[in-house]
C-alpha cells in the first residue's frame, strides 16, 4: 500500500491517495497568515487506517513551513493538535470572520 499526500487547489485542500486513489482531504482556507481547517474526511472504505492523521500531520508540516497559524475548525484537527504537542504553537483562537465560508 502506497499512501502520498499533496497539496489541490480548487478547492484548497491536502489529499491523501493510497495506490492512486483518493482516500480522503484535509480541506483548508488561507486568511492572510491563518490558515483555517473546517473539514477533514476519510471515505469510508478507507477507514480505520490512520489515513486521518497522516493527511492532517503533512498539512499541519507544510503549514509551520510556509509560516502560518492554525484555526483548527475540524474537530478532528483540534484532536490531533492535542494529541501531538508539537503543533500547539501554531494554533490561534479563530475570529469572526473565520467562522465564514465566504471570502
Amino acid at each position: 500500500m502506497t499512501e502520498t499526500v499533496s497539496r489541490q487547489t480548487g478547492p484548497d485542500r491536502f489529499e491523501i491517495a493510497v495506490d492512486g486513489e483518493v482516500a480522503g482531504f484535509a480541506e483548508f482556507t488561507d486568511r492572510g497568515d491563518r490558515r483555517i481547517f473546517p473539514h477533514t474526511e476519510i471515505a469510508p472504505e478507507f477507514g480505520g487506517r490512520g489515513l486521518g492523521g497522516t493527511v492532517v500531520r503533512a498539512a499541519l508540516e507544510a503549514t509551520r513551513d510556509e509560516g502560518l497559524s492554525v484555526v483548527p475548525l475540524c474537530p478532528f484537527v483540534g484532536k490531533y493538535i492535542e494529541r501531538h504537542p508539537e503543533f500547539a504553537e501554531l494554533v490561534v483562537k479563530p475570529r469572526p470572520e473565520d467562522l465564514s465560508r465566504d471570502q
